[in-house]
């Protein structure tokens, strides 16, 4: 039994404790109303994404948080993974682009951050992680080496319509023109429906890729917990009756992310993620969201860099780092996005291509 559980078994009592604690977020029905009164929270920190890892999975959520004057003031989110394949760990989170630290202010009394990471690391080594996985760059030491690098992509939705769409590369606007002329609409909706829809266009893409779909129960549980919750919504494009390209958007208060996207390659000539990318922002920008994150993009995927920034986003470059729990030193990886295995998976049947993702999955992170 957890600190938490053998102290706190409601989540009014979480509220008390100062010291730094273990937190299993699915245990506890308040744990969205507490983080809810964080100013820096954001989807990836609440229980539908919780829940969608442990239950497609099985991974182990152990949220480490510290808490001062009744109120959510440090977390740092890490899911255990365990597999006799690639062994235990801890992610900070499983198959999220990015997850933010959040940290109480200092200015107002709050604890070093670096306390809550001490005590997440030897929490892991107690329990035989071989590693603790952080995808933020204030979990390490300022030069520290990142063990992998992408880009991050976000457009600010303040300024309005109007300024968005002034805000489009010309390459951009001439693909949306192309295809508004062919008559590409786009649909919204947070049904299962929608769901399977995106999952069969989502393993044509992969395949076209090289590689495995996540499993089919994934984005079921997506469906189930986060847009049957109003907390994301799917975006289809239609070419007549025959859906072209697809999307699948998370948010929370004023924050949307673009987590998924697919696409029917016979018609990408029509430019259809064109007309659905800027449908989804119009759409987000009138229903008074502040920002659209588009996700992280491998330092080589020049090609999907450059769609991003037509669609006028900023861009940094986001760091993951990987500390060795016994030697407390940082390992640099490799992005393994790309290789010979792309080959393999590309000639594939769908079905096989399918099975090899239900397969493979469990033991990634």
């Amino acid at each position: 039994m957890s600190a938490v559980e053998e102290k706190a078994p409601r989540a009014a009592v979480l509220g008390q404790l100062e010291q730094p604690v273990e937190v299993d977020p699915l245990s506890y029905s308040g744990w969205d109303s507490l983080l809810a009164a964080h100013p820096d929270h954001s989807f990836f920190h609440g229980t539908a994404w919780a829940r969608v890892l442990h239950d497609t999975y099985g991974h182990r959520p152990v949220y480490f948080c510290r808490f001062a004057a009744g109120r959510l003031e440090q977390l740092f989110p890490v899911m255990e993974v365990s597999s006799l394949l690639t062994g235990r760990r801890g992610v900070s989170l499983p198959f999220t682009d990015s997850c933010p630290l959040l940290s109480g202010s200092r200015a107002r009394g709050g604890h070093d951050l670096r306390a809550l990471l001490d005590f997440a690391a030897d929490y892991g080594q107690v329990h035989g992680w071989r590693y603790l996985e952080c995808r933020n760059p204030a979990t390490c030491e300022a030069g520290a080496t990142p063990s992998l690098r992408f880009y991050s992509h976000w457009v600010d939705l303040d300024p309005g319509v109007e300024s968005l769409f002034q805000g489009l590369d010309g390459a951009f606007r001439r693909g949306l023109r192309k295809a508004e002329k062919s008559a590409i609409r786009v649909e919204f909706e947070g049904s299962t429906e929608g769901i399977e829809r995106f999952y069969g266009l989502h393993c044509q893409t992969r395949r076209r890729h090289g590689l495995p779909p996540q499993p089919v129960r994934f984005f079921r549980n997506i469906a189930r917990q986060v847009l049957e919750r109003g907390q994301g919504v799917v975006a289809t494009a239609w070419a007549g009756q025959r859906a072209v390209a697809a999307a699948v958007f998370f948010h929370a208060d004023q924050e949307v992310i673009y987590k998924y996207g697919a696409s029917d390659y016979a018609f990408q000539h029509l430019r259809p993620n064109n007309v659905l990318m800027w449908e989804a922002m119009k759409r987000f920008c009138s229903e008074g969201f502040s920002t659209f994150h588009l996700g992280r993009t491998s330092l080589t995927a020049e090609g999907l860099r450059r769609f991003k920034l037509e669609l006028g986003a900023r861009e940094e470059q986001i760091a993951y780092y990987r500390r060795e729990l016994r030697g407390r030193t940082l390992v640099v990886e490799q992005d393994r996005t790309e290789g010979w295995f792309n080959q393999v998976f590309s000639r594939l049947p769908l079905p096989c291509l399918r099975l090899a993702g239900s397969l493979l999955y469990p033991h990634l992170s």
